[in-house]
C-alpha cells in the first residue's frame, strides 16, 4: 500500500500513513485531532506490534487496555476510528481475517453528567435573569441560542447581514474557528446552512442591537474568544434562576426538546438546528420522543374508550 513489504511494516506507521493518505484534508479539523489522538495512544499501546501479527486477540487487547481509562463510548469511538484502517489492511492482504469481528467494547462507568436540558419553566426562569443591556454581551448571545437552537460556532460568527429583519430569518452558512485562530470556517454539513425564523421580539432587538456595526463584522466576537468563558457566564446565570446548571450545547438541547414537547414535527427541528438526517434528531432527542409517544399512547386509548 505504502511501499514497504507487510512483514516489516509496524500497525502505528501503517496507521499513521492511513490517516495521512485517507484523511488528512478530507475532514474537519476537530476530527482530525481526534484520529491524531488514536494514533499517540496506538504507538504508546503498541508500538513494537506489526500488522500481520494484529489478530483479534491482539486487537481485544488493545481495546482492554485502552478502556481501563476511558468510558465506554469513548472506547466505541477509539473502536470505529481504528477498524476503517484495518479493513483496509485486511482487504490488501497485509492482514488475513478481519481482527475487529465480535470484539466486545468496554470501559469504565460513566460520569455524572450534567443535565443536557431545561423544561420550559425552567427556561423561563433562567431567560428572566440575563443581563441584558443596550449593548451586545455574552448574554445577549445566551438568549439568541436559547430561542434558535443554533451552535456555539454559528452564533459566533453571525455578522449583522446574516439578520433578514423583513423576512424574519437568521441566515447560518459558516461558523467561527473559536478552537484555534479565529476565522470563518464552513458550517459543520451542508444540510447546517439554513435560514432560521426568528420571533418578532429578537427582530425588534437585534435589528437594534446592530444598528452601526459593520455589516460583514461578527457582532460577538471582540478577540480571542473561549466556550468555556461563556460557559462559565451561563453557569452563573443558572445558579442565579435556582435550575440545573447546563451548557451552552444544552441550550440547543432545550431549544429543540421544547418545541419537540409542542408538537412541533421531527422534520421541521432537524431542519432548523441544521441536522443532516431526521435519524441524527432522532437519536439525540429519543428521550423527549419516547415520552411524547407514551403521551400519545394515552390520548389513542382515551379516543378509542369515547367510541360507542
Amino acid at each position: 500500500m505504502f511501499g514497504w513489504k507487510k512483514n516489516t511494516l509496524l500497525f502505528c506507521d501503517y496507521y499513521e500513513q492511513w490517516v495521512s493518505t485517507y484523511k488528512e484534508g478530507a475532514i474537519r479539523d476537530i476530527t482530525m485531532r481526534k484520529y491524531a489522538l488514536t494514533q499517540r495512544w496506538i504507538r504508546d499501546l503498541v508500538p513494537n506490534l506489526y500488522v500481520h501479527d494484529l489478530d483479534r486477540v491482539v486487537y481485544q487487547g488493545i481495546i482492554n487496555a485502552y478502556a481501563l481509562s476511558h468510558e465506554r463510548q469513548t472506547v466505541m469511538d477509539f473502536h470505529h476510528q481504528l477498524k476503517g484502517a484495518i479493513l483496509d489492511a485486511v482487504d490488501e492482504g497485509m492482514i488475513a481475517r478481519d481482527p475487529t469481528r465480535k470484539v466486545i467494547i468496554k470501559g469504565r462507568e460513566a460520569r455524572q453528567k450534567k443535565p443536557k436540558y431545561l423544561n420550559q419553566f425552567e427556561l423561563h426562569k433562567l431567560l428572566e435573569v440575563l443581563h441584558l443591556g443596550n449593548q451586545l454581551n455574552w448574554d445577549w448571545m445566551l438568549l439568541l441560542i436559547a430561542k434558535t437552537g443554533i451552535r456555539f460556532s454559528e452564533a459566533l460568527a453571525l455578522t449583522p447581514a446574516d439578520f433578514d429583519f423583513s423576512r424574519q430569518t437568521l441566515l447560518i452558512n459558516k461558523t467561527w474557528n473559536y478552537k484555534g485562530s479565529g476565522g470563518y470556517l464552513p458550517t459543520k454539513n451542508k444540510s447546517s446552512i439554513r435560514k432560521v425564523p426568528i420571533d418578532w421580539q429578537l427582530i425588534v432587538q437585534f435589528s437594534e442591537l446592530s444598528k452601526g456595526l459593520p455589516d460583514d463584522k461578527p457582532i460577538f466576537v471582540k478577540g480571542k474568544t473561549y466556550n468555556s468563558t461563556v460557559n462559565s457566564i451561563l453557569t452563573r446565570r443558572c445558579k442565579e434562576a435556582g435550575v440545573p446548571a447546563i451548557s451552552i450545547h444544552g441550550l440547543r438541547h432545550t431549544h429543540a426538546s421544547i418545541l419537540l414537547f409542542a408538537g412541533v414535527s421531527i422534520a421541521s427541528v432537524a431542519r432548523r438546528l441544521g441536522h443532516a438526517s431526521m435519524n441524527t434528531t432522532q437519536k439525540t432527542y429519543l428521550h423527549v420522543i419516547q415520552e411524547l409517544e407514551n403521551k400519545d399512547i394515552d390520548v389513542v386509548m382515551r379516543t378509542l374508550s369515547s367510541l360507542t
